[in-house]
């Protein structure tokens, strides 16, 4: 099912349908978050994407909460704009030979995921909010608050450290 299709009706449709989304999203993220920790050499990067991933479970915990609460079955749809993400990440990681460049691609990498999840989040939250659903918008927009803090802390650490080794 594409984002505009004929299966998308109406505001909720397209609701449940980004639900689906973010939640495959997530479930991929969570699978290939191990691996960024294996391939990065700056202690507080690894350390930071191994919080992400314990975020990231809880996380997927609350969208299926979400789906419960709305009265849908918990389940996903393909994302192909997060499997294109992290498909470029991985072939990315897998052509840099400096640990501190290669820091600095990781780093580029995790807040591209990070953006797109912060896209989705905004707008199932201003949606949920639009369909009587406050219930559904305070869980999600706790999964947002996170995603945008992560992104924050990779900024951070890219400025003050990953980025000025991997230019030396």
């Amino acid at each position: 099912m594409g984002l505009f299709s004929k299966d998308i009706k109406t505001m909720d449709d397209l609701f449940v349908h980004t639900l689906r989304d973010i939640y495959y999203a997530e479930k991929q993220i969570a699978k290939n978050l191990p691996k960024m920790v294996e391939k990065a050499t700056d202690s507080e990067l690894k350390s930071g994407f191994e919080t992400h991933l314990a975020e990231t479970k809880v996380q997927i915990e609350r969208l299926e909460e979400v789906f419960k609460l709305h009265g849908v079955e918990a389940k996903a749809v393909n994302c192909p704009a997060i499997d294109g993400i992290l498909k470029e990440a991985d072939e990315i990681a897998g052509e840099v030979d400096d640990s501190h460049v290669l820091d600095a691609a990781l780093v580029a990498a995790a807040q591209a995921v990070e953006h797109y999840e912060i896209t989705r989040y905004g707008s199932l939250v201003a949606w949920a909010k639009q369909l009587g659903r406050p219930d559904c918008a305070a869980i999600l927009e706790k999964n947002l608050a996170e995603e945008k803090a992560t992104d924050k802390k990779l900024t951070g650490l890219a400025d003050k450290k990953v980025n000025l080794a991997a230019a030396e």
